[in-house]
């Protein structure tokens, strides 16, 4: 009959047209602490419920089963209600699952028995420990303090009232030494020299100073111990690294011996050629003025061919970073001027470009900052019955951050509530046994009681909520029994065990307030004659 009302409740709730409010849904619960985990997500009620190991979150921000009323277990014992001599102490238990008041015995929470205190002997606090030093040692009132401990034991740590600690004004009548301490850095002095030099392979680079002094404040000489000096250095030197190279102007070297007639008929030039090279040009430094060749006539009545001037300098590359893709380039130009080729008669023009162009492969690469990809399909929904989270999740390769570029921002994976609309299986669970039945004769209907025949008895239990396909009830059988005897209101050999525990006062205070105990009697039900009694 409890199963039959039960699977009834039960079954309301499934089919109720009006749909619960939206909850809190958690995958897990755990029936000792009251506390959900592993959260799903906002669902409705009826939806989370469909797994009977699901919980949510009350209104009241308590966790509640989706399971059939369940009992938790009992809780640890109380303290006593007395550190010494005779008090009470106290277990509970909560019932958790759909209908809360269907658990068995419903109004059994809590189970009051008396215990004896036994923290009698006074213990508590040790001694107080030796104070601690005082908190300055110089210049004039600090604090010291000092502490005891609890030494009793842990149930009888009530005992041990007030505080744990002291403290107390100390006073240091000797004047604190004055430590000198630096005053700011001066502001950099202007570098030596406004360029780096190099002369003769010898790298000259220019340096800049700046000071502080040790009067912020000055150290004590009249206090015993004296203050101490600042320690550390009262200027700083360093080198002006960040001055460019000083230009070096070029300079021709020596012109070579001139060479041979530039043609084997007519007039013709006999070419001599100089370098800038004594030194090189530098750093912006002024290219040599005037030209590179000199030419002296020679007869000739051939023709005059044009000949490239030198390459100018390289110019400046087209950006200041190499970006994904081209490189930034640079170029240099020279004319067919040295010489032009003679127009009558006709010379051979330059053979060759009059451009170069090269990629600025030493720059650094720009930096590229990470951006998402597509977001990938769902999941498939990871469970077979109730709610579950499918999952997507996407990658920061489109493209990936390079170089110090900046990274993706935001979330790389997303989740998406998903319903079975399949109820989870219930698994029955035992319900109490229930009380003995009657003793009887195992054979028959024979009348055995106050004789010396055993008997039998039998109890029994329900496999309680099984709903969904879920399993019967796992482990014993559902039917117990024993042998017995039937000594209902006979007289029965024994012998006295002693006095039971006193029971409860009645009522709970006032002088008429009284207590009970009782003389406890083992009986022989296989001696001989039922007639002695305690």
């Amino acid at each position: 009959m409890e199963t039959q009302r039960f699977l009834l409740v039960w079954a309301l709730v499934l089919v109720s047209g009006e749909r619960s409010e939206s909850v809190r849904c958690f995958a897990s619960i755990d029936l000792n602490t009251g506390e959900c985990d592993s959260e799903i997500g906002d669902v409705n009620e009826d939806d989370c419920c469909q797994n009977p190991n699901y919980g949510y979150q009350t209104a009241d921000g308590a966790c509640q089963s989706c399971g059939p009323p369940t009992w938790s277990s009992w809780s640890s014992w109380s303290p006593c209600t007395t550190l010494c001599g005779e008090g009470v102490r106290q277990k509970s238990r909560k019932c958790y699952g759909v209908g809360q008041s269907e658990c068995e015995n419903p109004t059994d929470k809590l189970y009051v028995e008396p215990c004896i205190g036994t923290c009698c002997n006074g213990e508590g606090w040790d001694s107080w420990l030796p104070w601690t030093p005082c908190s300055v040692t110089c210049g004039g009132q600090g604090v010291r303090k000092r502490q005891r401990v609890c030494s009793a034991p842990l149930e009888c740590r009530l005992n041990c009232t007030g505080p744990t600690e002291e403290t107390e004004t100390c006073e240091a009548n000797n004047t604190c030494p004055v430590h000198g301490g630096w005053s700011g850095w001066s502001s950099w002095a202007q570098c030596s020299g406004s360029c780096v030099s190099n002369q003769g392979g010898a790298i000259n680079t220019p340096s800049r100073e700046r000071k502080r002094s040790c009067s912020n404040p000055n150290p004590s000489t009249d206090t015993e111990p004296p203050g101490n000096s600042c320690p550390g250095d009262a200027s700083q030197r360093q080198d002006c690294s960040e001055l460019p190279n000083c230009p070096v102007d070029g300079n021709w070297g020596a012109w070579s011996a001139p060479g041979p007639c530039s043609v084997t008929c007519g007039e013709g030039l006999r070419l001599s050629s100089r370098i800038c090279d004594s030194p090189a040009p530098k750093y912006g430094g002024k290219i040599c003025e005037g030209p590179s060749t000199e030419s002296s006539i020679c007869q000739s009545p051939c023709p005059v061919h044009g000949v490239w001037s030198g390459w100018s300098n390289w110019g400046e590359c087209t950006a200041s970073c190499i970006p994904q893709g081209r490189p930034p380039t640079r170029s240099r130009q020279r004319s067919c001027t040295n010489p032009a080729p003679s127009s009558n008669p006709l010379g051979r023009d330059c053979e060759g470009d009059n451009i170069q162009t090269e990629n600025c492969d030493h720059l650094p690469p720009c930096s590229v900052d990470g951006s998402w990809g597509p977001w990938s399909p769902y999941t498939s929904c990871p469970v077979s019955c109730g709610v579950g989270l499918q999952e997507s999740i996407r990658r920061c390769d489109s493209p990936t951050p390079k170089h110090g570029g900046q990274p993706c921002r935001g979330d790389d994976r997303r989740t998406s509530i998903c319903s079975t609309q399949v109820h989870c299986p219930v698994h029955g669970v035992w319900s109490e046994w229930s009380e003995w039945e009657t003793c009887r004769y195992a054979y028959g209907t024979k009348d055995i009681r106050c004789l010396k025949i055993g008997g039998k008895q039998k109890r029994e239990r329900q496999c309680l909520h099984r709903a969904h396909n879920g399993s019967f009830c796992a482990g014993d059988k559902q039917l117990d029994s024993r042998v017995c005897y039937d000594v209902d209101k006979c007289y029965v050999k024994g012998s006295w065990e002693g006095w039971g525990e006193w029971g409860f006062c009645n009522p709970p205070c006032g002088p008429t307030s009284r207590r009970v105990r009782s003389l406890i009697c083992d009986p022989d039900y296989m001696a001989a004659g039922y007639r002695d009694f305690c």
